[in-house]
């Protein structure tokens, strides 16, 4: 990638002009607010401070986070809470289950914190909370963004037993520097949980961030280690450094730039590739699924 693509971070420089973020603001984000409040909920768009809250809470849709708000991992880019968490609310399966009717959501997406400190990783609440949902919600697809669960194959099992529509779980970045990103979390056991996705026969999905030093080489050959392994699914986006303690930006990626890797990945194979500079993992994730779904919401 050309220096002349990028524009690069330093002290004090304001955010290139695409890279503004809309709050959330109308009717639907207070309503999805209120029900979020009312069901004791938290979700990724919050604690993660996603910068498509405003379009996608305006639009009715959120991504709930299970098993609590504090994470027991610390990757250097996230902004989710790190520390030893609760034990998962019992209330949580049926309060996301009726969220998700309250809010009449065609296509439901669930992420979660880590959870190393319980003996099964946080799986059989990953099983209860989607089996509640679906129940509760027939005519509802389901999309679960799944951590490593350091890798165990047997619990890995136990979600994608559940039927969920698109399993997704992100790589974050290159080969290369996944150790200085991310916690205890590894590239190639990350592979192995979307191959392991992949051959259920269930869509599997993944994403990375940009703008952490990464080339364009291992841009590229990221996806195809994604394509390799089964990955049919793919978000890219811009990393934005969500607090002084968190990794810092190396550079700002150009819109055209993303359209280009999307042109990219879909000739190297991916059924679709969701690219931009505020793109992240659940943003639109209802085309995978509904490839009508309108975004022009009312506020």
């Amino acid at each position: 990638m050309k220096t002349s693509d990028l524009i690069r971070e330093t002290a004090g420089r304001r955010k290139p002009e695409w890279l503004k973020i809309r709050l959330p603001q109308g009717k639907q984000a207070a309503e999805l607010s209120r029900i979020l409040r009312q069901q004791h909920l938290h979700t990724i768009c919050s604690s993660g401070l996603c910068p498509n809250q405003g379009e996608c809470w305006a639009c009715g849709t959120a991504t709930f986070m299970i098993c609590g708000e504090i994470c027991t991992r610390a990757c250097r880019f996230c902004h989710v809470k790190t520390g030893r968490p609760k034990p998962p609310d019992t209330e949580e399966p049926r309060n996301i289950a009726r969220s998700v009717q309250l809010l009449k959501l065609k296509h439901a997406v669930i992420t979660s914190v880590d959870r190393d400190d319980l003996p099964d990783l946080g799986a059989a609440h990953w099983v209860k909370v989607i089996k509640a949902v679906k129940a509760a919600n027939p005519d509802t697809t389901v999309e679960v963004l799944i951590p490593d669960f350091q890798g165990k194959t047997e619990l890995i099992d136990l979600i994608l037993e559940t039927s969920p529509e698109v399993v997704s779980h992100n790589l974050e970045t290159v080969r290369r520097l996944s150790k200085q990103v991310r916690s205890r979390a590894t590239y190639d056991r990350s592979l192995k949980v979307i191959g392991q996705i992949a051959a259920s026969g269930v869509i599997a999905k993944s994403g990375i961030m940009l703008g952490l030093g990464e080339t364009r080489d291992e841009i590229l050959e990221t996806m195809d280690d994604l394509i390799r392994v089964g990955c049919r699914v793919m978000t890219i986006g811009q990393y934005l450094q969500p607090s002084k303690n968190n990794i810092a930006v190396t550079e700002y990626i150009r819109p055209e730039i993303f359209s280009e890797y999307r042109q990219i990945g879909t000739e190297k194979g991916f059924a679709h590739v969701e690219s931009g500079p505020l793109v992240r993992s659940s943003y639109h994730a209802e085309k995978h699924i509904h490839p009508s779904t309108s975004y022009h919401c009312k506020q």
